[in-house]
């Protein structure tokens, strides 16, 4: 009878640990454009593959559209009309909420979640700083915890912000290294007006992640150049003064994937050493739909269904 009763405590207690913990799976990615190739389905394929991953919460970066189908002809979606289509998409893969973030172009960033999400700020910089496509941080309450949520998609040209559009100038600005200089301008701003205004943010949950357009030192191996190159520098910024931690890395230390239609990663997703434990794995997704094809037609800047890939972040919320 002891025993039986011993039996039933401990499976009580199992009971209550599991219950302690909950699962929540993050997909972020890229779409190009406002998931330009999902024009000619009406975004069947696209909602399809989402619905099949089942994510919790999504971070759709260069959410806006801003071409008519198959073409390079503009069609820019006004912020309304952008948010409207979201929400016709997010119900097809069961995600109620929708959240634009701020930006000072049309390459936005864009939050689909089962859960309600309080948007704390969004950033598009001030008279000393450009956040280029903007930024935005974002709260989720999930099994009793709050879960900050930093989106981002920094400037993209090798040349400085407000250039002028004569190539000798932009060819000028690139040689300086004012694109890199530039970016990781922004992302002393992004993280000055985020996480570092928490002074124990490392023991808190927060996330962090976008197209930073820039590649990380952890990935020397690959590309090979000094470690002064200023191609590091906004990564370096992250890694050595804030308590981020790059998650697919710190899962992957000894093999590097590519998150883009060529071979860099520039997608990254990092969190917090408190949200990290909670990590249970972190891919980069390459399958026979997410793998980049290039448009050979007319349109080769163009690829199919993204010129980049995919993130997928599981986490257990304790």
């Amino acid at each position: 009878m002891k025993k039986i009763l011993l039996l039933i405590v401990a499976c009580a207690l199992c009971t209550m640990a599991s219950a302690k913990s909950s699962p929540l799976r993050l997909l972020y990615w890229n779409v190009q454009n406002g998931m330009w190739d999902g024009q000619t389905d009406d975004y069947k394929r696209f909602t399809d593959w989402v619905s099949q991953q089942n994510p919790d919460v999504c971070v759709w970066c260069e959410a806006q559209k801003l071409y008519k189908t198959n073409t390079a002809d503009s069609e820019r979606e006004t912020e309304e009309e952008c948010i409207s289509r979201w929400e016709r998409l997010a119900q097809r893969y069961g995600h109620k909420y929708v959240y634009l973030s701020a930006h000072r172009d049309n390459y936005p960033q864009l939050i689909t979640s089962k859960y309600p999400i309080e948007m704390e700020k969004k950033l598009v910089g001030n008279a000393d700083t450009i956040v280029a496509h903007g930024a935005s941080w974002s709260k989720l309450k999930f099994n009793g915890r709050t879960i900050n949520i930093v989106t981002l998609h920094t400037w993209p040209q090798g040349y400085g912000y407000g250039i002028p559009k004569d190539q000798k100038s932009r060819e000028a600005s690139a040689a300086k290294h004012e694109g890199d200089i530039f970016r990781s301008i922004e992302m002393k701003y992004i993280c000055q007006e985020t996480i570092l205004q928490h002074k124990n943010a490392k023991k808190e949950l927060w996330m962090m992640m976008g197209d930073f357009n820039s590649i990380s030192y952890l990935d020397k191996d690959v590309y090979n150049f000094e470690a002064n190159d200023t191609r590091y520098l906004t990564h370096n910024y992250i890694l050595s003064g804030t308590p981020y931690k790059d998650v697919v890395k710190e899962f992957h230390p000894k093999t590097f994937f590519t998150s883009t239609g060529g071979e860099k990663r520039i997608d990254f997703v990092y969190a917090t050493p408190a949200l990290l434990k909670m990590v249970k794995d972190a891919n980069i997704i390459t399958d026979t739909y997410t793998k980049p094809v290039r448009n050979l037609q007319n349109i080769s800047n163009f690829w199919h269904p993204s010129d980049h890939r995919p993130i997928i972040v599981n986490f257990e919320i304790k």
